[in-house]
């Protein structure tokens, strides 16, 4: 009886020490969720928070919402259901995006919210945004300069939905409404998207073939306006201003095509984001709710830096 009883305990003692060995060699699990992969700024900001995942030793897997709540909502409960640990997030709505950022929570997973903001201060874990307001102030005011106070223009706004559209907006028009000479003759969304821009500006074109110039809430949007322009022959007259800090508008500010964009650090972003589900892994808890990033103006008076 002796010995059955010493072979059982052994055996238990096997299997909880067994199981405790397995689950301390898996690594954490982390989700990076981003709003679109049809852009090459979010494929830069997904590509880099699942790079600096993997270098704190995490597996990372990038998931596409295709700028779509629904899909996202999905995107959520399929990660939620195979056990991630951690969502490094890009939201597709400022409101829509919360539901899916509670039910993590209900999980026990945090979020960590990249770029984009959601109109909640209890959902996200934290949230990692650029200043984009305070960096479309700058754009604003080299707006005003390049344009010498007067002019008919077109502002293409991003997603509706989302705060980082307003903000930016909001930002712009702190300066640019200061100045009763400049008259915006169209307000459209292009929904951050730069097909989708050049279909907005080639429509408002018709009606007014004379602007001085197109004020974009994003880069993508900014090169849809471009496009539109140099089909119509007015390239070199309306002066184009951008927000992102993409390697093609970049380009273009080189070539003088572009006037000016505002260079947002993505990669500061997701190197951020990474860097504190790595700190709640290892016990922190309290982080702060917003982290602004700077936002820096780029033109061509310091185009050589870039």
């Amino acid at each position: 009886m002796k010995i059955k009883h010493l072979s059982l305990v052994l055996l238990t003692l096997v299997l909880v020490f067994g199981c405790s060995s397995k689950e301390k060699s898996e690594k954490p699990k982390i989700a990076v969720v981003v709003s679109t992969l049809n852009n090459p700024w979010f494929v830069m900001l997904a590509e880099s928070a699942a790079e600096n995942a993997k270098k704190l030793g995490y597996e990372a897997k990038i998931f596409d919402s295709q700028n779509n709540p629904a899909i996202e909502s999905d995107n959520f409960e399929n990660l939620i259901s195979s056990g991630y640990d951690a969502i490094l997030l890009n939201p597709t709505d400022s409101d829509g995006s919360i539901s899916n950022i509670l039910k993590a929570k209900t999980a026990g997973i945090p979020v960590f919210c990249m770029d984009r903001e959601v109109n909640a201060d209890d959902a996200a874990t934290s949230q990692i945004l650029s200043d984009n307001y305070s960096g479309c102030v700058s754009i604003g005011i080299e707006f005003v300069k390049e344009l010498k106070e007067k002019g008919k223009y077109v502002e293409i706004l991003g997603l509706v939905g989302d705060n980082n559209t307003w903000a930016r907006s909001g930002g712009f028009h702190s300066v640019v409404d200061k100045f009763p000479n400049l008259k915006m003759v169209a307000q459209q969304s292009g929904d951050f998207d730069r097909n989708k821009a050049m279909e907005v500006l080639e429509t408002i074109l018709q009606a007014n073939p004379d602007i001085d110039g197109v004020f974009c809430g994003n880069d993508a949007m900014a090169m849809g306006a471009f496009q539109a322009l140099q089909a119509a022959g007015k390239e070199t007259k309306v002066k184009i201003f951008g927000f992102d800090g993409a390697g093609d508008v970049i380009e273009k500010i080189r070539e003088k095509k572009i006037i000016a964009t505002g260079m947002q650090f993505p990669k500061v972003m997701a190197q951020t984001a990474a860097q504190y589900a790595d700190e709640y892994f290892k016990g922190r808890k309290v982080f702060p709710q917003r982290v602004p990033v700077e936002v820096e103006l780029v033109n061509a008076a310091n185009i050589k830096d870039y």
